[in-house]
């Protein structure tokens, strides 16, 4: 199963993620077939995510992690605000 999740990246203390996406049985920081989008909650939480490419895979079937299905609907809920 390919899913949508985040890598994690960047130094101790101070994490970065990618937004990629993987075939569900490799490790968290491992392969992955395409990077889609950057989550760095060091600056309150900035997500940022390739739309047209999450619109590809997931017509593909490729399902989101729990983690990032929130980070998308927080970032639609705000999208919508502005």
């Amino acid at each position: 199963m390919v899913t949508i999740r985040l890598a994690r990246s960047g130094t101790k203390k101070r994490p970065f993620y990618r937004l990629v996406v993987t075939d569900a049985r490799s490790p968290r920081g491992g392969r992955f077939l395409e990077n889609i989008g950057t989550f760095d909650p060091a600056k309150d939480g900035v997500f940022t995510v390739k739309q047209d490419r999450l619109t590809y895979w997931t017509s593909k079937g490729a399902r989101p992690s729990e983690t990032v299905a929130r980070l998308l609907k927080k970032s639609a809920k705000s999208a919508a605000k502005a």
